[in-house]
């Protein structure tokens, strides 16, 4: 941790007061009369706002004479040039919901928590390791409240139809069940597929499929020292080969079509569409694209599984999308923020979030009391082995790997070429950023 300025040191007794009080607010308190002062705390998020007004109220801050929250719902597609403008507006927010994905392009828009108000081992013990993406060496830049895992969805009648009983538990098993599902026509145009792995453009969730991929292979795509944060795409890692090549190798296998096992190309339609269709046997999906595959297609007989890991790999990963609470700089109350950022973020709170939002928990208390759902008890499974990297800009990033894999399936380029190509990418547009 680096030396406090008298700033950071009069605003770590603040935090230290207004958490002491605000807990004990929210413990104590559950209606009747206040004479003390009001604290607003105006909160921009990507919660909807019926789903953030029954959290206020099931948790007791709609009643807490404390603070009078406000919200407001951002728009997830335009969220980071609007959080730019409202900043330039003069009409900055007290707490956001920030996703990772956009914590470099913003870091230097928040205000870090000291470790002496949210101790580190605290962060860790409350919350699972995905949510340590959230730490710097100066304190916590936001308190993770939503995680979205990546799951296999599968399709239980194409499994059924090809006589296999369960779903893969690791990736070689789809060399073999690609062979026995895949299905053509005479003219040899695949009319069922096994996997939609190989293409960029008509596969949903790529850059998080190829994420998830390559950390499981021994790479954590980009790394952070002290303040910088650098690409380790084309890093070895003390292994033969390097894992992002071996990741990406194995992608791009499955869209050759000289293989045995291919199974996708760039004529079919988006991997989701054809999943929910009934097309693909497995789709690699969101825990949060649950409603929508049952909405898409009421008689779509599917079932949802962790997905599959590298035989013999080291830590069992997937990739996840994890949100958190932050205050930014320009926060006219951040002591109250932080102190409802806290009661947000509690054990209680948290069971509500995950009840709201059909999610599994952020919190390691919550995640140990697995549900009977099976779709639910799969995304707890996932939570925990979620992991995410630090994206400079998610935008940038996913034209990056989108290059890095046509480059490879055109045969403009060898795998070794078109990571070391990303890896250059990447770290151009991490030149700039800090933590």
């Amino acid at each position: 941790m680096k030396n406090m300025t008298p700033f950071q040191l009069v605003l770590t007794g603040i935090f230290a007061t207004f958490i002491i009080i605000g807990v004990a607010f929210f413990a104590l308190f559950r209606g009747g009369n206040n004479s003390g002062p009001v604290s607003n705390v105006a909160i921009w998020g990507l919660m909807s706002e019926s789903q953030f007004s029954q959290l206020l109220e099931t948790t007791g801050l709609s009643e807490n004479p404390s603070f009078k929250i406000t919200y407001a719902r951002a728009n997830p597609d335009t969220y980071d040039q609007d959080f730019i403008e409202i900043l330039a507006r003069g009409q900055a927010p007290d707490l956001i919901m920030i996703p990772h994905t956009s914590l470099l392009r913003h870091r230097d828009k928040l205000l870090a928590i000291p470790y002496t108000s949210y101790p580190e081992r605290d962060f860790r013990n409350n919350f699972i390791q995905e949510g340590e993406i959230f730490l710097s060496p100066d304190g916590v830049l936001a308190l993770p409240i939503i995680v979205d895992p990546l799951v296999m969805y599968w399709n239980r009648t194409l499994f059924s139809n090809a006589g296999i009983a369960v779903p893969p538990k690791y990736w070689d098993e789809f060399f073999n069940l690609t062979e026995r599902m895949v299905k053509k026509d005479q003219a040899f145009n695949i009319t069922q597929a096994t996997l939609a792995f190989g293409e960029y453009q008509n596969v949903t969730n790529a850059k998080a499929i190829l994420s998830t991929l390559i950390m499981q292979a021994g790479s954590p795509i980009a790394t952070r020292t002290g303040d910088s944060v650098s690409s380790v795409l084309s890093s070895t890692f003390n292994q033969p080969i390097i894992p992002a090549e071996a990741a990406v190798n194995y992608y791009t296998e499955f869209s050759n079509p000289v293989k045995s096992f291919y199974s996708w190309n760039r004529s079919l339609p988006s991997s989701r569409d054809y999943f929910t269709a009934g097309d693909l046997a497995v789709y690699f999906g969101f825990a949060s694209e649950l409603d929508f595959i049952s909405a898409k297609n009421p008689n779509l007989n599917f079932d949802a599984a962790v997905v599959p890991q590298s035989r013999g790999g080291a830590e069992t990963i997937t990739f996840g999308n994890i949100m958190g609470l932050a205050i930014p700089r320009a926060s006219q109350n951040p002591s109250a923020a932080f102190a409802v950022a806290s009661l947000l973020t509690s054990l209680e709170s948290i069971q509500e979030v995950s009840l709201l939002v059909g999610l599994p928990p952020v919190r390691r208390d919550v995640l140990s009391n697995k549900p009977s759902d099976p779709f639910l008890a799969t995304f707890y499974d996932s939570a925990l082995w979620s992991r995410g990297w630090l994206d400079p800009d998610r935008n940038a990033t996913s034209q990056i790997f989108k290059t890095m894999i046509e480059s490879i399936t055109s045969g403009q380029k060898r795998v070794s070429g078109a990571v070391q190509e990303a890896s250059s990418s990447l770290q151009k547009l991490l030149v700039n950023a800090s933590i």
